[in-house]
């Protein structure tokens, strides 16, 4: 059947991931902890949206909710079309964890065949997985290792092998969980030309977090989150426009500042109003 997504322009096209709602809590008992904070946010499609914020703000929490793997969850949450974790969307996407997904005693080619006989099982498919692998080796530049052992390869070849297990299929939407995490300027810069080619050439959608600033130059659409809450969705030019900030990361810090202050105005009000209740009832039983 004909992939006609480029037929219709991603700003016209349903948002490859809709949320509205969305809530992740951990812990049993009465005060379980609340990872994500009744977040709403669109991802477009066609794009790359980054989701950006400091280690430890949801951000890993919200990708594994995206792709069905995350538990306790309440809200609505609609990826391509369907709840997210939905069986249908088991092909449509490729997710790339932050710890390299890859089996150190394979080799690269290896890997690759293995999780694309699971993608695309069968002898009649086995052409097409050949192609499927080759390219997806060429895609992230692991060719002249194509035939060395994982175990063998540094930390920033290890992430590559699990991006081009991603890609295996051709996936509609990639999920890439701090995919530039431990990489040289070189390859970081050589991941995000990839990136680009991918949402050129195939149509596809990326979702890329980090917690590095200066990557948010790079996307089209960013979702800012801070304490489990999105702070932020725009493009970049639009955040410093916004913010009247010269980089994202200025704009960035300038909302914090805001919702900080909005924060403490708000205690300061319910602080004010709890002595107001004390000094009213103390009057009361004078």
């Amino acid at each position: 059947m004909m992939n006609n997504r480029s037929e219709t322009p991603p700003s016209a096209a349903p948002p490859a991931v809709h949320a509205h709602g969305l809530t992740v809590r951990r812990g049993t008992g009465r005060t379980p902890r609340t990872v994500l904070d009744d977040i709403a946010f669109d991802v477009p499609r066609g794009r790359i949206t980054g989701l950006l914020g400091p280690s430890g703000c949801g951000k890993s929490t919200l990708m594994r909710a995206i792709v069905g793997t995350q538990a306790h969850v309440t809200g609505t949450l609609d990826v391509l079309g369907h709840p997210a974790g939905h069986p249908a969307l088991r092909s449509r996407i490729g997710y790339v964890t932050q710890a390299p997904s890859v089996y150190d005693d394979l080799t690269v080619r290896q890997n690759l065949d293995y999780f694309a006989a699971v993608l695309d099982p069968g002898r009649a498919a086995a052409d097409r997985r050949r192609e499927a692998v080759t390219r997806a080796i060429t895609d992230v530049d692991l060719t002249a290792r194509a035939d060395a052992l994982a175990g063998n390869l540094s930390g920033g070849q290890r992430s590559r092998v699990s991006l081009a297990v991603a890609l295996l299929g051709s996936p509609e939407l990639l999920v890439l969980d701090e995919p530039t995490v431990g990489l040289d300027p070189v390859l970081r810069r050589d991941l995000w030309n990839l990136f680009h080619d991918i949402t050129a050439t195939r149509g596809a959608t990326l979702l890329v977090s980090s917690h590095v600033m200066d990557e948010a130059e790079r996307c089209h659409d960013l979702l800012l989150m801070r304490e489990g809450r999105i702070l932020a969705q725009d493009t970049p030019d639009a955040l410093r426009t916004r913010t009247h900030a010269t980089t994202v990361e200025e704009g960035f810090l300038r909302l914090v500042d805001e919702a900080n202050a909005k924060a403490n105005a708000h205690a300061d009000a319910d602080s004010d109003a709890a002595a107001s209740n004390v000094t009213a009832l103390r009057e009361q039983t004078r």
